[in-house]
């Protein structure tokens, strides 16, 4: 039976997962964001040290995606039995081919919204679950991106669903909150806390959201494959007589 994605379903568990792990998601990307409003704050207005800010980023934003993954994977039984430090350390063996799958789908989705948008959008959908199956399952790049495509397959739609609906109260809470920084923020350090403060609450929302749609597909990963049909009984035996 092919499996179907409850949205409802997975929306809820996406935030009361951020509700239950709050003590842990936040602290965390307060610090990575921190650390990447600094440099960026120190090497702005630099064309040559630009690649260095752009890299710090990107190793943020995957590191804490990857570390995210791990934390939905521990809680699935109900309870977290890992530290954040042992989060942190059983992301770093993957976070080269997190950065380089990263970058080939930011680059492929951003193409698609530029030329056409729905190609953005499909190729956004697709791809939702690449970093979940790179640390899950220790995917290759170019095979992540296979991977994702074929959990996501026939729920392509339930998918896009949860995805639009998480990216719009994202987006939501980050304008709110950059509204509320720009009137209260003065100077350039104002400006920094105000936007490590927007991306420390909504950088958890689309971690979440990845980690939580691939394990709800994942068979025996909370999903909603139907259990495997029971194997029919044996024929009876022949009777022999004479």
């Amino acid at each position: 039976m092919e499996r179907k994605l409850d949205v409802g379903g997975t929306l809820t568990r996406i935030f009361q997962t951020y509700g239950d792990q709050a003590g842990v998601l936040l602290p965390v990307a307060f610090c990575l964001y921190l650390l990447v409003g600094i440099i960026s704050a120190l090497l702005v207005g630099s064309l040559v040290l630009f690649p260095l800010s752009l890299a710090v980023t990107v190793v943020a934003a995957t590191l804490y995606q990857g570390m995210v993954v791990g934390l939905v994977k521990d809680v699935q039984d109900g309870r977290r039995d890992y530290s954040v430090g042992e989060l942190i350390d059983a992301t770093w063996p993957v976070v080269l081919p997190l950065i380089g799958a990263g970058l080939l789908a930011g680059l492929g989705i951003g193409l698609g919204l530029f030329l056409l948008i729905v190609p953005g959008l499909f190729l956004a959908t697709i791809w939702a679950v690449i970093a979940p199956a790179i640390v899950v399952e220790h995917c290759g790049v170019i095979e992540a991106f296979g991977r994702s495509r074929e959990l996501v397959r026939g729920n392509g739609w339930q998918v896009f669903g949860v995805l639009f609906v998480v990216f719009v109260i994202a987006g939501i809470f980050s304008a709110i909150l950059g509204a509320i920084g720009a009137a209260i923020a003065s100077g350039i350090g104002g400006r920094i806390v105000a936007n490590v403060i927007a991306q420390t609450l909504t950088a958890p929302i689309g971690a979440l959201a990845a980690a939580t749609i691939y394990f709800a597909l994942v068979p025996g990963n909370g999903g909603s494959e139907a259990p495997p049909a029971a194997p029919p009984p044996p024929p009876d035996q022949p009777v022999v007589t004479g």
